[in-house]
């Protein structure tokens, strides 16, 4: 075994630790911000161990000397136990299923004495760890498909066990994991695939009962049927590269839709949804007869994308009205415009937004805010802590907090593409892609243009499982960053 290492403390990159330990802070504070109420009087009441600050406190410190812990632990030992530690966590997070009390609806929390911890919040390390150890073996190829099922289902099993948990917001994070994958070399198609799909639902659900001017045809539906065909195209002309076939598609979907468009308004009214059908079936139909013809094999994926994309389109409505539950329909609704529901389910996002626009450029300073002060903000401190900074601190305050999170992820990317091995690669992008996951879904649910699914921002909410997890992934990886140059 070949090492070439130095001074340890000299390794760390105390940049990230700066910006770590700056968040941190910053996050206390705006827990202060949240948990203060008028009638205390003494500042030192928030050191209490009696209050949410003084738990908060108490966590940051025990976070902290773990992390130092794990800065003394080699690069080799994550590497060779990370498979025992995933198993110990999936074991964990099963038993919690059936020991776990009831909490709003979740059997998530283990209670040890007067505190309760969330295995689901260090179930992301175990499985990070995991998967930058298996992606790191010899002779992986992500275009293998045993390997990419392998690797598919070390993060998917995890969010299966979180879901039996009904933590479904816990569990959705582990999507995140998609990202590494395409950054090893996963198909784009994939990611195309998801995007498009989220973009059918929204655009067929929330235009669905609009009509086109002067015809009876649904601006959903038929703007649904367009995309695909626009797509479809785009997924020809960059992901497979035929051009011939992308001209010659483009020209007959062009010509056809505008032609169908025109004769309906200003000839004769009919149905052009009919002729958006028609010319995706022409499209398939073309599609693979060129891959007999002309051997363009790779055409089979745009004929399964679009036969997918209108399978899936055809189910979303089943699923709004017979899949989902009466609250997670509402909470799309009100998310979507389709229904203000300010005392239900737009309740949170729609007090959230008035206390982030009352604190207008510069806030009304720490300690005095009203929405929050007055508790109108519900979880206030835990997945709406957000609303706390921009009502205290107000535009310029919010934006020194996006920035600085911007400012965390992209050096994490940075770190993980230094990683002289893959290991240390996938573990990096794993640590920057979970903490890009959290901060936009927060910052957007607390915004109002993201659903509320119930996760935290990182350092900034209050709990104790969710800061030591965080922290326990980050300062992981700056001990792996440190021994970058040792060859194992």
């Amino acid at each position: 075994m070949e090492r070439e290492r130095g001074n340890i403390l000299r390794q760390i990159d105390w940049l990230t630790v700066g910006l770590y330990l700056t968040l941190a802070i910053m996050g206390w504070f705006a827990i202060c911000g949240a948990s203060y109420s008028y009638i205390e009087t003494d500042i030192l009441e928030f050191l209490s161990p009696s209050e949410r600050t003084g738990k908060q406190a108490m966590w940051m410190g025990v976070s902290m000397f773990v992390g130092i812990f794990l800065l003394c632990i080699d690069k080799r030992i994550y590497k060779d136990w990370s498979f025992i530690i995933y198993i110990f966590f999936i074991l964990l997070g099963v038993l919690t299923i059936f020991i776990a009390k009831d909490i709003k609806g979740s059997r998530s929390w283990i209670s040890i004495g007067s505190f309760s911890l969330q295995p689901a919040e260090f179930m992301k390390f175990a499985t990070t760890l995991a998967l930058a150890s298996f992606i790191s073996k010899r002779g992986y190829n992500i275009n293998n498909k045993m390997d990419f099922i392998k690797s598919t289902a070390i993060f998917l099993l995890p969010m299966l066990v979180i879901v039996s948990q009904r933590e479904t917001g816990s569990a959705l994070v582990y999507l995140a994991f998609f990202l590494v994958l395409y950054r090893e070399g996963m198909t784009g198609l994939l990611l195309l695939t998801a995007v498009s799909a989220v973009v059918y639902f929204v655009v067929g659900i929330r235009f669905g009962e609009e009509s086109i001017a002067g015809l009876d045809v649904s601006v959903g539906h038929y703007a649904v049927l367009l995309l695909i065909q626009i797509f479809s195209l785009a997924l020809l002309k960059f992901g497979c590269r035929h051009d011939k076939s992308f001209l010659i598609l483009f020209a007959v979907n062009t010509i056809g839709t505008l032609l169908a468009y025109w004769i309906a308004v200003y000839i004769i009214a009919f149905n052009i949804i009919i002729v958006q059908y028609l010319l995706i079936i022409f499209s398939i139909l073309y599609l693979l007869v060129r891959v007999k013809l002309a051997k363009e094999k790779s055409n089979l994926w745009v004929v399964l994308f679009m036969c997918g994309s209108m399978a899936f389109y055809a189910s979303c409505d089943y699923v709004m009205h017979n899949v989902l539950q009466d609250h997670q329909r509402v909470r799309i609704e009100v998310l979507l415009g389709l229904k203000e529901d300010l005392s239900g389910a737009g309740y949170n996002v729609h007090q959230s937004k008035i206390a982030i626009g009352s604190g207008g450029v510069s806030g009304k300073g720490f300690l005095n805010g009203t929405q929050t002060k007055l508790k109108y903000v519900p979880e206030q401190d835990t997945d709406f802590i957000f609303c706390t900074i921009g009502e205290e601190q107000g535009f310029i305050g919010s934006t020194a907090v996006l920035v600085l999170f911007a400012v965390f992820i992209l050096r994490l990317m940075s770190l993980a593409e230094r990683q002289n091995d893959r290991f240390g690669r996938v573990y990096g992008y794993s640590l920057a892609s979970i903490f890009f996951f959290h901060f936009t879904i927060n910052v957007g649910m607390v915004l109002g243009i993201m659903p509320v699914i119930g996760i935290p921002l990182p350092f900034f909410s209050y709990g104790g499982s969710s800061f030591l997890g965080f922290s326990i992934l980050l300062f992981s990886f700056l001990r792996i960053d440190a021994d970058r140059n040792v060859k194992v």
